[in-house]
């Protein structure tokens, strides 16, 4: 098994407002460490919600290659990405994108939902619901899961979304500015769920933030700037043993 769970090579993007074309990605390479919690960090425009997404599936770059593994992802056709997405990647977003009409287990148990034919879905849904309120528990949630979001803290909801990430067991969970909504103190309390499963499940996480501090608590940190990475890959916490470490919430 590889020790580089996801690897981008030389990924340039480019978007056009009207006729001009707007670089956004100058060539990236960059790898996520199988096991670790990784970490983007740069100021607004930098380009790394670009490359999140990018290596998420969700969009293709222009020039360049996504490998999983050793299985390059990035040039096959929307259906093969989507099925792989669903099945090997959780995503957390900053905004949560929880389905507003659904309880807080609806919204967790939707990614087994899309992935499975009804029947199948049918078959297995007692066991498949058994294993979604495992997932709200993992988070600390089970006794809010018939509440909707509208009746969840900020806090509740992204502990919902990452519930719902883990739904299909991915090899990876990709965090976009995972505490960016949350306020400092429930912020504190993501990110050390976020390092729990990293270290008492092995889970590897891929995250980007605007936050240095943040970053610090990652194992390896990558800066951009200008669609660029400054620097190869800086170790933190691994280089640094007296740093502050979260505690799980």
């Amino acid at each position: 098994m590889s020790d580089i769970v996801l690897s981008a090579r030389g990924i340039k993007k480019s978007y056009f407002k009207d006729k001009l074309e707007v670089p956004v990605l100058r060539g990236v390479d960059v790898e996520v460490p199988r096991g670790k919690v990784t970490a983007l960090v740069g100021r607004s425009g930098s380009g790394k919600s670009t490359l999140m997404h990018i290596l998420a599936t969700l969009d293709q770059p222009d020039e360049g290659e996504v490998y999983f593994g050793q299985q390059r992802i990035d040039n096959t056709s929307r259906r093969t990405r989507d099925s792989f997405r669903n099945k090997q990647i959780g995503i957390i977003f900053q905004f949560y994108h929880l389905l507003p009409e659904l309880s807080a287990l609806e919204n967790v148990l939707a990614p087994t939902m899309i992935g499975r034919s009804f029947t199948d879905y049918f078959r297995s849904r007692k066991e498949t619901r058994r294993h979604a309120e495992a997932m709200l528990d993992r988070v600390g949630l089970l006794q809010r899961a018939s509440h909707k979001p509208s009746e969840l803290s900020g806090g509740e909801m992204q502990r919902t979304a990452i519930a719902r990430s883990l739904m299909n067991d991915p090899q990876l969970l990709l965090a976009d500015e995972p505490t960016g909504n949350l306020d400092t103190d429930t912020g504190h309390e993501i990110l050390g769920l976020l390092r729990g499963l990293n270290e008492n499940e092995g889970l590897t996480i891929c995250m980007i933030t605007h936050d240095d501090a943040i970053a610090e608590t990652a194992d390896v940190c990558h800066r951009m700037k200008d669609g660029q990475l400054l620097l190869s890959p800086r170790r933190t916490r691994t280089e640094s043993p007296d740093a502050p470490k979260l505690q799980i919430a």
